[in-house]
């Protein structure tokens, strides 16, 4: 799997954080129920692009009308060394931001049989700080959000025992760095991670939503393969939110981080943020869940 070149060296490290960056809290909600028959977001605000070929010229992508991209915080994956426009970077991010564009930032490594959620929690600890590290390096801010994707059409069990767990640590290891987690998924996924309060941005996909548009997503693609922006292939989404987690280089972003649905917006802060766990017979408690995701943000630091 390809890393960071600053990666290598800190493996071992990795390793030592990686079961309190897995760990989340586990609750579960109810997935017996069927998606809600609910009407879509009103009011398109505008659309961005996406994109793994390569990268066109912000000049090219506001000549086109658009508004910004959703770019990449993840290497190519073995087999998948056309994604020139992997991962995003500074110098993109900049161009975009002289010509009044916005950036938001998405984490996706693997793709079908290899799918980054397939690894269940234990995927956490390899590719939070990945997503972490490449955004810095892009001029990421912290306080927007980071979109992990689940670019398939999953089951509920897949839900339940991979996809859950792993947006769990996910936004267990962003929240204690200081970002909040997008969710990029089709209409049943986004359903269920709000059910199970994960999640405060969503990207929906149409693959398995069968027509339906969620009416709690920020942006919708709705047309793959597109056509061309400065000589790229482009997928095109719609904007139904003001804040959809965007960013520019060289700016602090301090957007109103939306509240999840049930979530109070200002909710206390205990002592310790996190419960203490078990996982696999194993117990950890919630100060060295604590310990263990500082290090992971102190590691993230240290490759940036």
């Amino acid at each position: 799997m390809p890393v960071e070149k600053h990666s290598l060296s800190r493996r071992g490290l990795l390793k030592a954080a990686s079961v309190a960056v897995a760990a989340g809290t586990f609750g579960a909600a109810s997935l017996s129920a069927a998606p809600r028959a609910v009407a879509a977001p009103a009011g398109v605000l505008g659309t961005i692009i996406d994109f793994s070929a390569g990268v066109p010229s912000a000049a090219s992508v506001k000549a086109a009308g658009h508004i910004g991209a959703i770019r990449y915080v993840s290497q190519r994956r073995p087999g998948a060394e056309w994604m020139l426009g992997k991962p995003v970077s500074l110098k993109e991010t900049q161009d975009f931001a002289n010509n009044g564009l916005f950036t938001a930032s998405i984490y996706q490594f693997g793709r079908d049989t290899t799918a980054d959620w397939k690894r269940g929690a234990a995927g956490v600890a390899e590719h939070a700080p990945q997503a972490i590290a490449l955004h810095r390096a892009a001029g990421g801010p912290t306080g927007v959000p980071i979109y992990v994707a689940i670019d398939d059409n999953p089951t509920q069990q897949q839900y339940t025992t991979l996809i859950r767990p792993y947006l769990q640590g996910f936004q267990t290891a962003l929240k204690a760095a200081g970002y909040s987690m997008g969710i990029y998924g089709n209409y049943s996924t986004i359903e269920w991670a709000i059910a199970d309060k994960l999640g405060q941005f969503f990207w929906q996909h149409n693959w398995g939503s069968n027509g339906r548009i969620h009416p709690a997503i920020h942006l919708h693609q709705f047309q793959n393969s597109a056509g061309k922006v400065g000589g790229v292939e482009v997928d095109l989404n719609h904007v139904y939110k003001a804040n959809w987690g965007q960013w520019q280089a060289g700016k602090t972003a301090t957007p109103q981080v939306p509240a999840n649905p049930g979530t109070p917006a200002n909710p206390g802060t205990p002592s310790t943020r996190y419960p203490d766990i078990n996982i696999g017979g194993s117990s950890i408690s919630g100060q060295q869940l604590e310990q263990g995701l500082s290090l992971a943000q102190q590691i993230a630091q240290a490759i940036r």
